[in-house]
């Protein structure tokens, strides 16, 4: 996948590459919903500035969804889903994953409502959340073996 050609007039792309040129890997528009590719080590960083800016304003994460890509790698794609209540704007933000190392900053401390999506997600497809508060199954038992939305999960569970 390339850059949106029409992505680089979006405001929020243009400002979040003044902000750090190396912020954005990728731009993506898909039936007027913008998507920027993010890389891993910066995802923090760029999550503190849309909701910290002003301009941008996108105080509230709606969602964060998982997709495991098992066998292509990165593995994992991870999408947060924001949006800008006062600009009436969303945006999603990806963050590839590898398989070998499926560790990603937590964004807990930018909105609290990532502590249970992550949550769900760490129990689900095992991708850990660094820096996240209680990082512990959600829905599965403590005791419960293996992540069962990964796509090399045995399909009569855990032996």
């Amino acid at each position: 996948m390339t850059d949106t050609p029409d992505l680089d007039q979006n405001p929020i792309v243009s400002k979040l590459r003044a902000w750090d040129a190396g912020a954005i890997a990728e731009t993506l528009s898909f039936r007027g919903e913008t998507t920027v590719v993010v890389p891993r080590e910066r995802l923090r960083g760029v999550a503190e500035f849309l909701a910290s800016e002003a301009d941008l304003d996108f105080k509230l994460l709606v969602d964060i969804s998982a997709v495991d890509r098992f066998p292509v790698e990165p593995r994992f794609e991870l999408n947060y889903h924001l949006v800008s209540m006062s600009r009436r704007e969303r945006i999603r933000v990806r963050v590839w994953v590898a398989g070998s190392d499926p560790v990603v900053d937590s964004v807990t401390p930018v909105w609290t409502t990532a502590n249970w999506h992550e949550r769900e997600i760490f129990d689900l497809f095992g991708v850990r959340f660094a820096g996240h508060p209680d990082l512990r199954r959600i829905l599965l038992p403590e005791e419960w073996e293996g992540f069962p939305l990964r796509k090399d999960y045995p399909v009569e569970g855990p032996r």
